[in-house]
């Protein structure tokens, strides 16, 4: 899901659905703006799925989704296509739950909950560099990010999502006290996520060390970064903003239940 680390305060505009902001976002070393075309940013989790993420994927046709430790999200490759929600609810099974962000309407039958509207922003000026104070987390780590992660909730965080990418913290006294890392990766993108810090420690500017410090090793092998925010979170917008980021676009994150049938699935 996404950011919820508060950082400062700033007013974000809420606009209809996910569409495209009205302003294309000019990306770092482009001569001319975005193409307004379908983009792989537009549908990211399913780029990832079946992209540099398959190996953690469990995948029925045209619908896909994180191993259920690693992740919590699920894509569809159309959400137009009926045929990609029957794919969904066979991968499923009846009556479950998975996120599945920026899909406006389901079909018949599906449920949603826990709508929460967000933001996308891109790197187009952020100054990324490597901190000597940062250590990298793997799986021996994972205790202690839950724990930093349970006090402080920038976003889901389950016992192997250390896998999706590099994650970045800094120790204070030996306990961790600031998390950053990588979540989504598809082809040519990065995302950035798990931007948190103990409350005890804000204010330092760890949270944008860390930022700084795991887009330098995004933009190393060639990524550019991007993340979300929910939209009410106008500090940590702010904040991203000030870096370097630029709001892409709009687009919700919402829980999907599937029909409580297996006999539901074939009349999708």
């Amino acid at each position: 899901m996404p950011q919820k680390e508060k950082c400062g305060s700033r007013r974000t505009r809420r606009r209809e659905g996910s569409r495209p902001v009205t302003q294309p976002t000019r990306l770092r070393g482009s001569a001319t703006p975005a193409d307004p075309a379908p983009h792989p940013l537009d549908n990211a989790v399913w780029a990832a799925l079946t992209g540099p993420h398959a190996a953690l994927a469990e995948r029925v046709g045209k619908a896909a989704r994180y191993s259920a430790d690693v992740g919590v999200f699920a894509a569809v490759e159309d959400p137009a296509d009926p045929a990609a929600w029957a794919d969904l609810h066979r991968l499923l099974g009846p009556d479950a739950a998975v996120a599945l962000p920026g899909v406006r309407s389901v079909p018949p039958g599906w449920r949603t909950s826990g709508d929460v509207p967000g933001v996308q922003l891109v790197d187009t000026a952020l100054r990324a560099e490597p901190d000597p104070g940062a250590v990298r987390l793997g799986p021996a780590d994972v205790p202690e990010i839950l724990d930093l992660v349970a006090r402080t909730r920038p976003g889901p965080f389950l016992p192997r999502t250390v896998l999706l990418g590099t994650y970045l913290g800094i120790r204070h006294r030996g306990r961790l006290i600031a998390l950053a890392g990588e979540r989504l990766r598809l082809p040519g993108w990065t995302e950035i996520s798990a931007v948190c810090t103990d409350p005890a420690h804000r204010g330092r500017g760890l949270a944008t060390r860390l930022v700084r410090a795991v887009a330098a090793g995004i933009r190393e092998r060639g990524d550019t970064a991007f993340l979300h925010a929910a939209a009410s979170n106008t500090g940590a917008v702010a904040l991203y903003e000030s870096l370097g980021f630029t709001l892409r676009r709009y687009t919700d994150f919402r829980q999907v239940r599937t029909p409580g049938t297996a006999a539901a699935a074939g009349a999708l």
